[in-house]
């Protein structure tokens, strides 16, 4: 009782310090957007501007599947597990435009930091020409190999022939994924969350928009059924990736263009892309994990994989706030660590920690009690909303542990230090979650629970080991 009295204090002192009228200010500057010194000041309202939009960015971004899988729903569950399955091999690209992300963040926050702004802003451009170069090696291959992709998956030749053209266009189209990523990453760090959140809000606008008209061929759209959701969502996220580069070139914030200073830095990029390294294979790591749990639970029909696709949407849904509220963790470990102040960082780490613990806590416990009242919103088959149900309640009892577990990962990640969190990744993912998912879910036959039981005490795991690397502190010492 104590423990929750005090996390209750905790969490009324982070949003709630300030008057009403103050924090109705600072609500706004947030969703507005503005360029503050976050090295200084009160960290509570620090943290507070940087969360609101990348909570909401964040939010944003995941809009992108679920509005999908709710249209591919009215088409067939063997859709639905298509877009499942196109997602989890995405997770490749996500693992690598994350990794890049994350080292351009890493970077470009601590560029910021020491107040080096044209530093900050050649960083970012060689993060993205490296990401562009990058993308074209899956494009091609991901295009023309599309089918044979869904087959090696699991999925009948008859349901790989009937909608690959959806993971053709998702794969070909990754460019788009990776450039919006590294972008992303570039206005956070650079402390203007704002720009991020306000592009996916046009992005998702037109996808909400076209999806049904390019599915369904609503009005003087042509019917392209699953494709259609594939170009939608492809044609939202490339308006929201120009918007981007035309706010750069404008050269009215901390990061500019100029057309005429472009040009390759290969020791920028060299610099950039071994710091990458370890998020990358962070990502791989976990994303590779994700595939073959996706494998094992194929094993057990359509049914259940469209299930668990949808339970895994709604999770990554809510787990969005926790990432957006670690981003604001990253960015004040990376400014906080340029201006030589290691202290100030480590404390924004636990403040955010702790919050996320009662915000997670708090969306499991609905999740766990009312279940497959979230399926069924975004599917009418009853047996997909019963294995779906199935899923979303058993992953959701780990959800008190998911949010600090985020954070204490982004911050080591946030201060330069890669190669800690990747060596976490393949103790829990590789090590654990994979063989625990195997012998639960086939050697002890608790079917798909055991998949579902995996995943939880592998990322329990996770945020405990975090945590003790964390409070020893060597993180503080990374150079980039």
């Amino acid at each position: 009782m104590e423990n929750t009295e005090n996390n209750l204090t905790a969490i009324k002192k982070l949003f709630y310090k300030m008057n009403f009228n103050e924090l109705k200010i600072d609500i706004i500057e947030a969703v507005k957007g503005s360029e503050r010194d976050y090295t200084s000041g009160s960290l509570r309202k620090a943290i507070l501007l940087l969360s609101i939009p990348m909570v909401l960015e964040m939010l944003m971004e995941s809009v992108f599947a679920i509005v999908d899988i709710y249209f591919v729903s009215k088409i067939s569950s063997d859709a639905v597990a298509v877009v499942g399955i196109t997602e989890s091999i995405l997770t490749i690209v996500y693992s690598l435009a994350w990794g890049l992300s994350s080292a351009t963040s890493a970077v470009v926050s601590r560029r910021i930091g020491e107040k080096n702004h044209e530093g900050a802003s050649n960083a970012a451009f060689q993060a993205i020409l490296t990401g562009f170069a990058i993308s074209l090696f899956i494009a091609i291959p991901g295009f023309i190999y599309s089918n044979d992709l869904l087959k090696i998956m699991g999925l009948s030749a008859k349901i790989a022939n009937e909608y690959s053209g959806y993971t053709a266009i998702m794969l070909g189209a990754n460019v788009i994924i990776m450039l919006l990523f590294i972008m992303n990453a570039v206005f956070r760090s650079a402390g203007d969350a704002a720009v991020s959140m306000k592009v996916l809000w046009i992005a998702n606008i037109i996808n909400i928009i076209l999806d049904p008209c390019l599915i369904f061929g609503w009005g003087p759209f042509p019917e392209l059924g699953i494709k259609g959701a594939a170009i939608a969502t492809t044609t939202g996220r490339a308006v929201a990736v120009f918007i981007q580069f035309y706010i750069i070139f404008r050269g009215n914030k901390r990061i500019n263009f100029v057309l005429s200073e472009l040009k390759p830095d290969y020791k920028v990029i060299k610099d950039i892309l071994k710091l990458s390294l370890g998020t990358v294979g962070q990502n791989i790591i976990a994303t590779s994990s994700w595939i073959g749990l996706v494998r094992l639970v194929s094993a057990f029909g359509s049914d259940v994989v469209a299930g668990y696709t949808i339970a895994i949407r709604i999770i990554i849904f809510s787990l969005l706030p926790s990432l957006g509220i670690s981003n604001a963790a990253s960015t004040l470990v990376g400014q906080n660590l340029g201006a030589k102040k290691p202290e100030r960082a480590e404390k924004s780490v636990w403040i955010t920690a702790k919050a996320n613990a009662i915000l997670m806590a708090a969306l499991g416990l609905i999740f766990v009690l009312f279940p497959e009242f979230w399926v069924s919103l975004l599917t009418p088959d009853l047996e997909v909303i019963r294995t779906g149900g199935e899923a979303l309640r058993i992953i959701s009892y780990g959800f008190i542990a998911y949010g600090p577990g985020m954070v204490l990962v982004h911050a080591i990640n946030g201060a330069g230090d890669t190669n800690t969190p990747t060596k976490i990744n393949i103790f829990c993912y590789w090590l654990m979650e994979i063989p625990l998912a195997y012998l639960f879910s086939m050697s002890f036959n608790f079917g798909e629970q055991g998949v579902f039981y995996a995943i939880v005490i592998s990322e329990i795991a996770m945020t405990i080991t975090a945590a003790i690397i964390f409070n020893k502190g060597k993180w503080k010492e990374r150079i980039v």
